[in-house]
């Protein structure tokens, strides 16, 4: 059919056409895809005259697979879609605003500001005016009054722009995140074999019809169907909710679903469905319909009164539904927040609190001196046409108390930690170091314990077979093949080429005089390379020996530790190779060839003597020992499902040593975490012999230390009690000192990764790292404080568990997440310094002010910017700090240090002691200082004074060079250290110090300043720049000798955590703060949001982290993300009145993660 006869067609009939071409439809796969088991056999073979009928029918070959013609493929993706599930709508800009305004604070600002502008159009007559206690306006002072309503005015712009900004930095977020995910899911590949080659495709560009090569620990990216496995288990756990594995074979279930994991073994799959047609895309594209159902009824539930609404749906299903999710959370594992998290929202509350109550000690103080003035002391009475005049005092003074909330509380802390999250992984990003969670990165600044892989990240993972012992010979080097009797070189050619996956190649280098290329598992490759080494050819056997010839399979598992294939003998009778880890295979060896190639008897001796004289020194030098053996089946077939029986009376071919050289630059990485006080500990699946060769190679372990090196077994033996409990007191003994894990599995490192984690010994609680790439590292990595997957050798499984990817799999890289998690860790402290600073001088200026003058001497618009620079300026300037190397020169922070150190408490009171005798002599003492007119007791609606516009500019200064000085936290002198290399603050500070010249100049009413003469200019800033000589003499004291300097924002102890979170799914620290409190209507107004965001997180499934969470008081927005390919968990529907919605999804039992299924 040509292109232009295309066009001419109607579009339903071009796409009816194109689907003839083949001989399925979108909708047949659809329904095929939604059978299992005996119900799918029979429908491919019945309807679709079995698998090898279907790939003809799609047009594809099952063994070349398709000829990747881009004029196919683009036919392809028209009629049966593209691999791509669209993501969700982003927030629009006005919706971030509109959200912004939800702020409690803002909104009352905003009702003051209204009353204040709709009361300064009211004017009273002048005789009015004097029976009102008021003085009679002068003609001057008319056009003041007539300005009256520029406050309110004032206050309302500077919410706005308080709002912008933080709407702004949402949504920056937002995109950010957005290129994140794109990133994560350009690097996802998967291979696919076209055109008879195997070749690593972006899951995008799958399409129906390809052939699929999947292997151990893939996430699968479409919907396909088996057409050739060896010992093939699935999770499919994500779409069932069954934790069970899933045997898949042609015989009884070859039906593979997308978003599943590959547990064991391998095969090859037909692609039947990708996009919003597999399994995956048909539950997002539910979900999607039931959010917007749910968006409904927001709206409807919002019109209700916030009482009303909390009581209301336990009647209703949709409150039996919520019982019985609430019921489903509180089974999961409790996530603590992050550690920075825990501490910033207290912190905050704590200071929330503190404001709330002086901002309502300070309304009350003026109104009622206000009234005891008037109508007590001057005995006047209150008539009824003065009321608007007194409402409009009133007003003045309720703004006035509202400002000193507006200020006391710390709203740009979750800026600060945003904009330093954001930056940091930004720069990340360049180290190698993919954040997939943000709070990972902070976290990794605390990290007090790193549990490591061997292979891969301390070592090069480019294996080489560097030693042999073959016919009863230890050779030290790699043997010329002349030495060897045919048939021993025959077996072990054929042992290596077939008995290792058909993925595992070697390549020819990419640059001239390079190294010859590994694809696929790396120990298999160094075998392969042993072959290449002995002048033989692998690919010649494979090509004899296709996978098809294969009569049964034992794939490598942690259990097995070794992988077995079985293949028929020409004639007759079949024969089994053998490899694995060489004490594993040893033990079930009962003969060995000789040099002449005949097997003799291997007793339990002879093994001994081989491990004492081959393995071991072996593994002292570090290599890897692997053993090659066989096992031939002469008579009947024997039963191959009783693994135990046929994998024993094995014939040893050979052992080889394998060699993986450490990383270069891993031993000096390791000596800085060290200097750092980071413990390393290697947690490996190789002997305890290699382990430790490597171990102290790297630097883990000196000699003369105290350390153990620990087996598997050995460790299991120490921790659990006689019912193979682990108990925490046996694990508290040995952890301390472990350094080494040997021959472990992955259930051994994911409990002692927990046993660290919940440990209570010792100063301070762990904060434990973890590294993987393997699918059973799975748990270890979840459970971890922060889980780093490998990026190049892991598997799809271990990223998707993991917080960060480490793109270039080397620990280095480890170590430079660490720079970059102190980095952020000190930025935010920076930042609390200096706030901190300004919050307390701001409010008990404010305070004392208005109760001895009734008026604050900075005024609402003045406390306003004051605010935008403290929050919105200062996060900029200090949260982007780049980092240095003195960060890893200290020990880690851990769970439990409080976020302000008492030396930063002495910053903080010593500045402020500074600042407040600087602003009380100017208010009670400045009019004579520089000889101008008093702004104290100034009447309602008068012009800005000289006075009190000096105020504010020394106050203004005094935070710009204070700024300065908060660049260093830990009692430094130099706070102009490396000033240059962050631009970004030095613009901030020259671009406020320009603005504040403007308003000051010509703010005029609005911002309640007049012009100053020069020399007052100068008096300022020499003030101001007092702010830097008072830092030079705090740091001179010592902080040891001020006993009474207490420090805040405490990390939780862990008894508080377990005795006040029973039943939360997320423990909230704000939340705990407050339940103590008692604030309750401040929980009324946060209730109502969160139990929709709640609902809305769930119903978006516990997986699918794309949510952008709200902030609930000054905890930073948490962004978690999960790739498009994976899965989501869906929850039950609830289906309009016209779609059914077990018509849309007949079979699956749709669950969620936990492995509960969903009534």
């Amino acid at each position: 059919m040509t292109n232009t006869t295309e066009h001419a067609l109607p579009a339903n009939s071009t796409a009816e056409s194109r689907e003839k071409e083949f001989g399925l439809t979108v909708m047949e796969l659809r329904k095929l895809m939604e059978l299992r088991s005996t119900d799918a056999l029979i429908q491919i073979n019945d309807h679709h005259g079995g698998v090898m009928n279907l790939c003809s029918k799609l047009r594809t070959n099952p063994v070349e697979g398709l000829s990747g013609n881009p004029a196919d493929l683009e036919r392809r993706k028209q009629v049966f879609g593209h691999n791509l599930i669209p993501p969700k709508k982003p927030k629009t800009f006005l919706e971030l605003v509109w959200e912004a305004l939800q702020d409690v604070t803002l909104i009352i600002l905003e009702i003051a500001a209204i009353i204040s502008l709709v009361l300064s159009f009211y004017r009273p007559h002048g005789e009015e005016n004097e029976q009102c206690g008021l003085p009679i306006n002068s003609p001057e002072d008319e056009g003041e009054a007539e300005a009256g309503w520029i406050e309110g005015a004032a206050i309302l712009f500077s919410v706005i722009i308080v709002v912008l900004v933080t709407a702004f930095n949402d949504w920056s977020k937002e995109k950010q995140f957005r290129g994140l995910q794109n990133r994560i899911e350009k690097e996802q590949k998967f291979s696919v074999i076209r055109n008879g080659h195997i070749i690593q495709l972006p899951v995008a560009e799958i399409v129906v019809g390809d052939i699929a090569q999947i292997k151990y620990g893939d996430l699968l990216p479409a919907d396909g169907i088996l057409i050739q496995g060896n010992d093939l288990k699935i999770d499919e756990s994500s779409l069932t909710g069954e934790s069970d594995h899933v045997k898949k074979s042609l015989e009884r279930d070859p039906m593979l679903l997308s978003g599943t994991h590959v547990m064991e073994g391998s095969g090859r799959m037909l692609v039947t469905a990708v996009g919003v047609n597999s399994q995956t895309g048909i539950i997002f594209t539910l979900l999607g319909a039931s959010e917007e159902e749910e968006e409904e009824k927001k709206k409807k539930a919002k019109a209700q009164d916030g009482v009303a609404l909390e009581i209301q749906p336990l009647n209703s299903q949709e409150g039996i539904d919520n019982e019985e999710k609430e019921k489903k959370v509180v089974k999961l594992p409790k996530k603590e927040k992050s550690v920075l998290q825990g501490k910033l929202t207290r912190l905050a509350v704590q200071i929330g609190k503190a404001g709330l109550i002086m901002s309502a000690v300070t309304v009350l103080i003026l109104i009622l001196y206000f009234v005891i003035d008037n109508f007590v002391i001057q005995r006047k009475p209150w008539l009824a046409e003065c009321t608007p005049i007194y409402i409009q005092y009133f007003v003045k003074f309720f703004i006035i108390g509202i400002t000193v909330l507006v200020v006391a509380v710390p709203e740009g802390l979750p800026l600060a930690v945003t904009i330093s999250l954001a930056y940091s992984v930004k720069k990340m990003m360049k180290d190698n170091n993919l954040v997939r969670h943000l709070d990972a990165c902070e976290t990794m600044g605390n990290a007090t314990a790193i549990c490591s892989d061997k292979t891969g990240t301390l070592t090069m993972n480019r294996m080489t077979v560097v030693q042999a012992y073959i016919g009863n010979t230890h050779y030290r080097q790699v043997p010329s093949p002349d030495v060897l009797v045919p048939k021993v070189l025959d077996l072990l050619v054929n042992g290596i080429s077939i008995n290792s996956a058909y993925t595992s190649k070697i390549l020819p280098p990419e640059k001239e005089g390079g190294l010859p290329r590994q694809v696929g598992n790396k120990t298999e490759c160094s075998l392969l390379g042993f072959v290449i080494d002995l002048k033989q050819d692998y690919q010649a056997v494979r090509n004899e020996v296709p996978e098809e010839k294969f009569y049964k399979v034992y794939t490598f598992n942690s259990a097995r530790k070794s992988m077995s294939t079985v293949i028929q003998k020409p004639g007759g009778g079949y024969r089994m190779y053998s490899k694995g880890a060489s004490e594993i295979i040893l033990r079930k060896c009962n003969r060995i060839l000789d040099k002449n190639g005949e097997a003799v008897p291997f007793k339990s001796t002879d093994r001994d003597e081989v491990v004492r004289t081959v393995i071991e020194p072996m593994a002292s030098e570090g290599l890897r020992t692997i053993c090659l053996a066989y096992r031939d089946f002469n008579d009947v077939e024997p039963p191959w499902d009783h693994e135990n029986e046929i994998l024993t009376e094995l014939t040893c071919i050979a052992v080889v040593g394998i060699e993986d050289p450490v990383r270069p630059e891993v031993p000096d990485a390791i000596a800085k975490c060290r200097r750092a006080g980071i413990t390393v500990r290697m947690v490996t699946g190789d002997n305890v012999n290699t382990a430790r060769a490597i171990a102290t190679k790297c630097g883990i372990i000196a000699p003369g230390d105290d350390f153990l090196c620990l087996e598997g077994k050995e460790f299991n033996r120490l921790i659990r009690n006689e019912k193979g409990e682990v108990e925490q007191e046996k694990l508290d003994k040995i952890w301390p000192k472990l350094r080494v894990l040997a021959r472990s599995s992955p259930t051994d490192k994911h409990t002692l990764v927990k046993g660290i984690i919940d440990s209570t010994v010792g100063e301070q609680r762990q904060v434990v790292a973890v590294t993987g790439d393997g699918t059973n590292d799975g748990p270890a990595l979840k459970k971890a404080d922060v889980g780093f997957a490998m990026g190049i050798a892991g598997t799809d499984v271990a990223k998707e568990a993991s917080d960060i990817i480490l793109t270039d799999d080397n620990f280095t890289s480890i170590v430079k997440a660490v720079m970059w998690g102190r980095n952020v860790y000190d930025s935010i402290s920076k930042f609390l310094q200096f706030q901190l600073t300004v919050n307390v001088v701001a409010v008990i200026v404010a305070f004392t002010g208005a109760c001895i003058t009734q008026d604050s001497p900075l005024k609402a618009v003045q406390m306003l910017w004051v605010n935008l620079i403290m929050d919105t300026f200062a996060s900029l300037a200090l949260a982007t700090e780049p980092p240095t190397d003195s960060l890893l020169k200290r020990r880690p922070y851990g769970r439990n240090k409080p976020l302000i150190s008492r030396t930063m408490m002495k910053n903080i009171l010593g500045h402020a002691v500074y600042q407040l005798t600087i602003i009380f002599f100017l208010v009670f003492a400045g009019e004579k200082f520089f000889d101008i007119d008093s702004g104290r007791n100034a009447p309602l609606h008068s012009p800005p004074s000289q006075h009190y516009t000096i105020v504010f500019n020394t106050f203004v200064l005094m935070q710009l060079f204070n700024e300065i000085n908060s660049r260093k936290i830990h009692g430094e002198r130099n706070v102009f250290g490396g000033i240059f290399r962050n631009l970004i603050f030095c613009s901030v500070v020259l671009g406020t110090f320009i603005s504040q010249i403007i308003i000051v100049e010509f703010g005029g009413k609005p911002f309640s300043c007049t012009k100053l003469s020069l020399s007052q200019w100068f008096w300022c800033l020499f003030i101001g720049i007092g702010e830097l000589l008072w830092g030079q003499v705090i740091s001179t004291i010592p902080t040891q000798s001020l006993k009474f300097l207490k420090e805040a924002g405490h990390g939780t102890a862990k008894e508080e955590i377990t005795r006040d979170a029973e039943g939360l799914d997320e423990i909230d620290h704000a939340e705990m703060e407050l339940r103590r409190g008692q604030i309750l209507w401040f929980r009324g107004l946060n209730r109502i949001q969160t139990q929709i965001d709640v609902i809305n997180t769930f119903q978006t499934g516990a997986n699918f982290k794309g949510v952008i969470k709200r902030p609930t008081m000054g905890q930073h927005l948490d962004v978690k993300h999960v790739p498009s390919s994976s899965h989501v968990t869906v929850p039950p529907v609830k289906s309009s009145p016209n779609t059914s919605v077990p018509d849309a999804v007949p079979s699956p039992t749709l669950g969620n993660q936990s492995g509960q299924s969903i009534p």
